[in-house]
């Protein structure tokens, strides 16, 4: 159900690409995210709120300066201070990192996000905005998946596993919030140009 290794390629190596050529400090970020995959942009959000102490969701750009460098973006001090300013509109000397992090995502359509909304609502059975291991039942079959044939996993940990997808492999949990599922596919709709293929792939992978 998560973007196929030959897709994650595409994204990546298209970011690199990017990532030469753009002089913009905030599409430099974002391709440096994309750049590490489809979940790249989930490994920033949750870099931010570990800094995020008192989980007010805001950050002062000490903080934002602070989660840039730590999550390893190679930005001048004068970049990041202009990406800072740029959602900083107000000049209370704060941001929102879900409006940053909203910002950040490339461009996807209408449609596309419609799409992925479907995915998750079908997902997060019990409605709450989190899919977790429960919700899984009855809706992801992991019956024909190899490491549950051979008996190297239960049911439980396929699912954990699933969910280990759509974030970054270091800081990785076995829930799923509606920010990271669109973080991800975001990754994943920026790789590929067609939306009617794009539309296909989601309509495959969910059975919707």
């Amino acid at each position: 159900m998560a973007c196929t290794d030959r897709t994650n390629h595409m994204l990546q190596e298209k970011a690199k690409r990017r990532l030469e050529k753009t002089t913009d400090p905030l599409e430099k970020l974002r391709n440096v995210c994309l750049s590490r995959g489809a979940n790249g942009i989930v490994g920033l959000g949750r870099q931010f709120r570990i800094i995020d102490d008192d989980g007010n969701k805001k950050l002062c750009f000490k903080e934002f300066q602070k989660g840039c460098r730590d999550f390893g973006a190679d930005l001048t001090k004068e970049e990041i201070e202009e990406i800072f300013h740029m959602v900083d509109k107000d000049g209370s000397g704060t941001i929102d990192f879900e409006e940053f992090l909203q910002a950040l995502r490339p461009a996807m359509s209408k449609s596309r996000q419609e799409i992925v909304n479907k995915a998750f609502m079908k997902l997060d059975k019990t409605k709450d905005g989190v899919i977790r291991v429960d919700d899984l039942k009855g809706v992801y079959n992991c019956k024909h998946h190899p490491k549950y044939i051979n008996g190297e996993k239960t049911e439980d940990e396929i699912f954990v596993e699933f969910l280990k997808t759509f974030q970054p492999a270091d800081n990785a949990d076995d829930t799923v919030t509606k920010e990271e599922f669109f973080n991800y596919y975001n990754g994943v709709s920026a790789s590929i140009d067609n939306d009617a293929y794009f539309d296909l792939m989601m309509r495959t992978a969910y059975n919707l």
